[in-house]
């Protein structure tokens, strides 16, 4: 019996893990972040990771409660003054000349890889963060569902990190078990 309750608990969990993977979903399903650097200058570069995790900062508590990706394009479009000016604000205190530009809009994007997830190539909603020109290099993210901002990776770690209800019911029943 012990091992049929392993076998079964064994088969949940791996389901739960695969079911939890955003692999599956279409383009329309997705909100992108992309900060572009003015160059790929070093100086340029650097300072668009500072904005990113000023602009993290800023939007975390806002699409901390979001239920879908309409509600987060909403609440996006409300503060693209904010997250400008929270770009605008570390641009500044480091002497840079240029400003940020934010925009809702749709593009097409190549295929791209974060961490365990591949987003496929396609047209995608996107919050688009423009430093200067906006000719260098991105650093890039998703919104929604909200694998940088809420529970997700805000520190160029590329670590995304799935939690499973029926792992944590298991966990918790070996736990009172003694297993």
């Amino acid at each position: 019996m012990k091992k049929i309750l392993i076998a079964a608990a064994i088969v949940a969990v791996t389901a739960a893990v695969i079911f939890a993977i955003p692999q599956g979903r279409s383009d329309a399903e997705y909100l992108r972040i992309h900060i572009r650097a003015d160059s790929n200058d070093a100086a340029d570069q650097n300072v668009k990771y500072e904005v990113k995790s000023a602009v993290v900062d800023y939007l975390t508590p806002y699409l901390a409660e979001v239920k879908d990706k309409a509600d987060a394009m909403r609440i996006v479009r409300a503060h693209l003054d904010g997250i400008e000016c929270a770009a605008n604000r570390v641009l500044q205190a480091r002497g840079f000349g240029y400003t940020a530009t934010a925009k809702l809009t749709s593009e097409q994007f190549p295929d791209r890889t974060y961490g365990d997830l591949t987003l496929k190539q396609g047209v995608y909603d996107a919050l688009i963060l423009e430093l200067g020109s906006g000719k260098g290099d991105n650093w890039w993210c998703v919104v929604y569902p909200p694998l940088c901002f809420v529970g997700g990776e805000s520190n160029g770690s590329n670590t995304i990190v799935y939690k499973s209800k029926l792992m944590e019911i298991i966990n918790q029943w070996r736990a009172s078990h003694g297993k």
